[in-house]
């Protein structure tokens, strides 16, 4: 993809758009296998109570817990999100959705970072992110940590006794 943008500068953001739409019905497989028989995998491995505590921690936040997976470069294991996304049904539509803003906003980074700075630089930044690994790591802990506090913040503070009947 990288090189496709590099040699056609005008059109990167086509090369991004399309390399998400092929991953989001890439995604596809193992969401299916996760909706088939995930749920008899996953309590093979855990307990029910543990498993129900995922499904109800995954349902609060759908969208953004397979979103923001969708976002990360590997060696993110974003694959047991799609699959866990299929084990506890989400809708298919908004799962499409996720996935591909996601993958949208992954992708748009990468090419125009090779627009600006050529090919070379998806090297340069995954050598100097290995090399800095201790700080690599800190900081996207304190950007989920953070992006994390704020959406349970913001659950917590709209629970029943924030709600305004209108009465």
């Amino acid at each position: 993809m990288g090189i496709w943008a590099w040699n056609d500068r005008h059109h990167f953001y086509i090369y991004a758009l399309l390399a998400a739409l092929g991953s989001s019905i890439g995604g596809l497989v193992p969401f299916f296998l996760g909706r088939a028989g995930g749920e008899l995998f996953l309590l093979r491995r855990i307990n029910r109570v543990r498993f129900e505590r995922l499904r109800d921690q995954f349902e609060k936040q759908e969208f953004l817990a397979v979103m923001i997976p969708s976002m990360l470069p590997p060696p993110t294991t974003w694959k047991l999100f799609v699959f866990g996304a299929g084990v506890f049904e989400m809708r298919t539509l908004s799962f499409m959705l996720a996935v591909f803003i996601g993958r949208c906003i992954r992708f748009g980074i990468e090419t125009a970072l090779v627009v600006k700075y050529g090919p070379q630089i998806v090297t340069v930044m995954a050598d100097l992110a290995k090399r800095h690994l201790a700080l690599t790591l800190l900081v996207l802990a304190l950007i989920f940590g953070g992006l994390g506090w704020y959406i349970w913040r913001n659950i917590r503070t709209k629970g029943p006794e924030a709600t305004v009947t209108g009465t």
